[in-house]
């Protein structure tokens, strides 16, 4: 494997938690030893103060600990004065964030009355167009004097109202200026980022939070990694805000929030998150709240010594595929770079279902049982092992070897392999967390076996699709695993269509058309829920489709970047319509957008009809 950057965590195979300094927002304290903050933003109009104050009422209510709010322009960050007064006449003393795009006037008035700004390093000083710039060191250096001009205003009158900042970049408004220098990439989003907090250190302002966010989670998962490992290497300790920007609505927008976010709060990353969500933000809450718990107080655990050095994937800041060797499951081919293969125990063939089927059996004559893709024995002893595997072996069959811990279960391949066996290894286990790391042991190990993911059965539906994309995401977004299986006790079907989903939202394998959408905001000028709805009622049969759903142009045409279709905000009422980055239609009035849309994929040649 290639030499990486510093290490982003202090062990690959225990958990302890990222060391950062205690950043006050108002009564809040951010990082430290203080609990996973829980946030949202309000998709009110910033201007209607009633409706603001209303929402931000019912965010509190549902545990919502910082309230963000749009501040696009001067008249509606002087509005958040209305806005904190009526919560506070309401007993409700939340912080509030002021969200500023484009206009550091905006963020210098909103800082009267809120407890925290987030700027956009890609908009705040600098052009976005999409321009390929030829910047001499020179031309940079003046540059950054810029942005240091417009940036030294609001730092001190942070410093001075004891206010906080969050430099938030997001992959799709990178400013013309980085993405010439370093590419539409992670490495672009930690250069942007530390740029303004080295300015913020230099005037003398250490009051920040950090956040890496991307609409595929594979960029964001090595963009708040990235971060993590050269500010270690530059002695900050900044805390940091998670969340997947325009990660949809629904179980898919859960799940890509569970597995960017819990990708990294496993590897102790993380001491405040959002789950964006194109729906109510207060039910945004409980997803967070779900999330969080597993982490919060949770222990550091020790560190594993002699796994000093080893590494689980081939590289933790850009996706690569762990090497593994082929092997055949029945008629199916899994590893050596084919398509993550679904597995259960039963229903392969059906629409929808499974791709293999793994038969546990206790007898070693079970093995010749019909429609087995795999054969997972279940009673290892040492004086069955020779014996039940030369009977696999004469049956032609391959094995799924299935441990308790890594160690054994290489033990059990290796064995196998001695024997002519071609074997793919797991693990057994019930708390996902531990199989984690376990899991990350075994790839570190395993040589080029075949890895299979499982993962355990959860207490309730929802803890079954957030602990589940939490743990086979994270793997699958950094390469391992070459086939998943998920025991919910809910069936093969629903089990199959939770795990193509996952491996969906981890972006290795599409099922299904792919949608992109915000959460929607103050700047959102048309009922974005209902248009994401009909959007994905109406072309979601466009399997391997990416089409985005955006608010407006803030992060839109950025963040569709993977995106072949765009449906995007633009005037009141108007939809602007996007192949991939290209506007090619303006002004297509609401109602007829979708239509439109539709019209736009079938002249592309993507559109096929329903069955």
């Amino acid at each position: 494997m290639p030499p990486e950057p510093p290490p982003y965590c202090a062990d690959l195979f225990s958990y302890r938690r990222r060391r950062t300094r205690v950043v006050m927002v108002g009564r809040v304290g951010l990082g430290g030893e203080n609990p996973l903050r829980l946030q949202s933003m309000t998709t009110t109009d910033t201007l209607d103060v009633e409706a603001s104050v209303a929402q931000a009422l019912r965010l509190a209510e549902a545990g919502c600990e910082l309230v963000r709010l749009t501040a696009p322009t001067l008249e509606a960050a002087r509005s958040l004065e209305a806005v904190k007064a009526g919560l506070l006449r309401r007993g409700a003393d939340v912080p509030l964030v002021a969200d500023i795009h484009f206009s550091p006037e905006a963020a210098l008035a909103a800082a009267d009355f809120v407890e925290k700004i987030r700027i956009n390093p890609g908009n705040f000083a600098d052009s976005k167009t999409f321009a390929r710039r030829e910047d001499s060191e020179a031309d940079y250096a003046r540059a950054l004097d810029r942005v240091r001009e417009r940036l030294a205003p609001l730092v001190e009158k942070l410093r001075r109202l004891k206010r906080s900042l969050r430099i938030g970049v997001n992959h799709g408004s990178l400013s013309d200026r980085i993405m010439s220098r370093y590419g539409d990439t992670a490495l672009g989003m930690v250069e942007s980022a530390l740029e303004f907090a080295r300015l913020c250190e230099e005037l003398g302002y250490r009051e920040l939070v950090f956040s890496m966010k991307a609409s595929n989670v594979k960029v964001m998962i090595a963009a708040y990694r990235l971060l993590a490992a050269r500010m270690a290497e530059s002695g900050m300790d900044y805390p940091f805000h998670l969340g997947v920007t325009e990660a949809g609505e629904g179980e898919d927008g859960r799940i890509k929030s569970a597995i960017g976010i819990g990708s990294l709060l496993e590897d102790g990353i993380g001491d405040t998150l959002r789950v964006s969500l194109t729906e109510e933000p207060e039910r945004e809450i409980p997803v967070c709240r779900a999330l969080a718990r597993g982490f919060q107080g949770r222990p550091g655990e020790k560190s594993r010594p002699e796994f000093a050095g080893r590494r689980h994937c081939p590289d933790s800041y850009a996706y690569t595929r762990r090497p593994s060797r082929r092997v055949m499951a029945g008629s199916l081919a899994l590893g050596d770079g084919e398509p993550v293969r679904v597995a259960g125990i039963d229903g392969a063939g059906a629409e929808g279902g499974p791709e293999m089927v793994i038969r546990r059996v206790r007898d070693a004559a079970a093995s010749a049982e019909e429609g087995a893709s795999l054969l997972s024995w279940l009673d290892w002893r040492g004086e069955d092992e020779k014996a039940f595997l030369q009977a696999a072996k004469d049956r032609g069959l391959s094995l799924l070897v299935e441990a308790e811990t890594a160690a054994e279960a290489l033990r059990r391949g290796l064995l196998a392999r001695e024997i002519g066996i071609a074997a793919v290894l797991g693990l057994r286990g019930c708390v996902a967390a531990a199989l984690l790391r376990e899991y990350r042991l075994l790839a570190a190990s395993a040589d080029d076996f075949p890895l299979h993911l499982r993962a355990p059965r959860a207490a309730d539906e929802q803890g079954q699709v957030l602990d589940s994309a939490v743990l086979l995401g994270s793997l699958l977004c950094d390469g391992v695993g070459d086939s998943v299986e998920i025991d919910a006790g809910s069936g093969p079907l629903r089990e199959a269509r939770l795990a193509y989903d996952i491996l969906q939202g981890a972006g290795v394998r599409l099922s299904k058309t792919e949608f992109i959408s915000c959460p929607g905001c103050g700047r959102t000028l048309f009922d974005l829920q209902a248009a994401a709805e009909r959007v994905k009622r109406e072309l979601g049969h466009l399997k391997g489709v990416k089409i985005a759903v955006m608010g407006c142009v803030v992060n839109g045409p950025g963040e569709m970047a993977d995106a072949d279709f765009g449906y995007v905000g633009g005037a009141a009422g108007m939809i602007n319509l996007y192949v991939g980055r290209q506007c090619v239609q303006k002004g297509v009035p609401a109602a007829q957008a979708v239509q439109a849309l539709k019209d736009l994929i079938r002249a592309r040649g993507r559109w096929v009809d329903k069955k």
